[in-house]
């Protein structure tokens, strides 16, 4: 009786711990299959890394072409009038952009065949990866107008762009 009742404890205490174990395998599921997600995003990340760090040249020529098609681009909305953004930068920025300039970044002087503007200064603030920052610079007799541009290397064209406020060196507007 007293075994009877040993086995009958021991049964129940391995039936709960079973029991226990099988309402885990569905959280165990979701943290298998998170872990693998993470280790998806990880491996993505270091293909990446290894692609930058083995190919050095590969990518500072294609932060030399973005340069230039950013300067391209600077040059091209400021020395046009705004009515024919969305055929002359086609292709170089993405329609979010375009909409943007003609509606709210075009600078307060008119556009017109006096006020040329030149682009004297492109910096670039973030060189790796495939999204590019630049801060650029695009000066008339007049005045001095500034915005910061992400350029994506992918895309190949500018896909956000905001400009800033001038004070001090730069500043001739009068």
């Amino acid at each position: 009786m007293k075994k009877s009742r040993l086995m009958i404890f021991a049964i129940l205490v391995l039936a709960s711990v079973l029991i226990t174990q099988l309402h885990q395998i569905p959280n165990l599921d979701k943290q298998l299959g998170q872990a693998k997600e993470t280790l998806k995003q990880a491996k993505t990340s270091q293909e990446q890394s290894q692609t930058i760090i083995s190919s050095p040249q590969a990518q500072q020529d294609n932060v030399s072409d973005s340069t230039k098609i950013v300067t391209s681009f600077v040059k091209t909305f400021s020395n046009q009038p705004t009515s024919s953004y969305s055929e002359t930068l086609k292709g170089l920025a993405s329609q979010k952009v375009i909409n943007e300039l003609t509606q709210t970044f075009a600078p307060s002087v008119t556009f017109s065949d006096k006020a040329h503007y030149d682009v004297p200064i492109v910096v670039i603030k973030n060189s790796w990866g495939s999204d590019l920052k630049y801060l650029v610079i695009a000066k008339s007799d007049v005045q001095s107008v500034a915005y910061t541009i992400t350029y994506d290397t992918d895309e190949k064209q500018v896909t956000d762009m905001s400009r800033l406020n001038l004070k001090g060196a730069f500043d001739n507007e009068k």
